[in-house]
């Protein structure tokens, strides 16, 4: 068992915060139970997450999408279930946004590119101010589709591939979810790929006319990465129980 605060200050610290620029309110969104056996995890704090965490006997959600983000939102609608939900079940609701990107260990963007094997990360990608992504090098060239092919079976994931850069792979830039606005980025550092979530339109004429590789492996997946190591994390620092609730989403 664990203190709720505890537990918050712990994570706040180690992710460092009150050091991070972010339209999301990083932290305890929504105070539930102050003792916590039990912890779930999940990508995002949809009505079907806080559901399911409550279900499974959860004192307390930690997402990577919460529910602040910077502005007044009235209690209506689905925002209002989602409450209701949290109240219902006792659960706190905790989320670390850039946080959970940027970090060197437990971050999104740091664990992608070490399931793919790549070595010397360097903090790599500028988004509103903060450095959130990371570069590495890969001990031996691959190819794009064998990082597709490890992508979709480390995160259940269908890539989306855009080839017009270098045959034989050696460095890659990542940051996960919607930042295919900072493929330019990668570009200018010279990268060999850019993985991210999602893809936009300009994308697949960009990579073309820059002669660069480009790969989409999904906004959730490429942030499930995250949540997964602090649940590790968590479970053997406090020694509470631990749950991810996977909704799977292609987008």
């Amino acid at each position: 068992m664990a203190d709720r605060d505890k537990l918050v200050a712990f994570i706040n610290s180690y992710l460092g915060s009150d050091r991070t620029k972010d339209s999301s309110q990083n932290g305890l969104q929504y105070e539930g139970a102050a003792e916590v056996k039990k912890i779930t995890f999940g990508v995002s704090a949809s009505l079907e997450c806080i559901k399911r965490a409550a279900a499974c006997g959860a004192d307390m959600l930690i997402v990577h999408h919460g529910l602040l983000w910077g502005r007044s939102q009235p209690f209506t609608g689905p925002f209002k279930r989602k409450l209701e939900a949290l109240m219902k079940g006792g659960l706190s609701l905790c989320a670390w946004h850039l946080p959970l990107d940027k970090h060197p260990v437990c971050g999104n963007n740091a664990r992608l590119l070490g399931m793919l094997g790549a070595k010397n990360l360097k903090p790599f990608g500028t988004y509103d101010g903060e450095t959130i992504g990371f570069s590495g090098t890969f001990p031996k060239a691959l190819t794009i589709g064998d990082i597709a092919a490890a992508l979709a079976i480390k995160l259940d994931a269908e890539p989306l591939c855009f080839r017009f850069g270098k045959e034989k792979i050696r460095t890659a830039g990542v940051v996960s979810g919607g930042a295919a606005r900072m493929f330019d980025q990668a570009v200018a550092a010279g990268l060999d790929l850019y993985i991210t979530g999602e893809v936009s339109e300009p994308a697949q004429e960009y990579a073309r006319e820059s002669r660069a590789n480009f790969i989409a492996a999904g906004h959730y997946n490429t942030e499930k990465p995250g949540v997964l190591a602090l649940a590790g994390l968590l479970e053997k620092k406090f020694k509470v129980k631990t749950e991810f609730i996977d909704i799977p989403n292609p987008a």
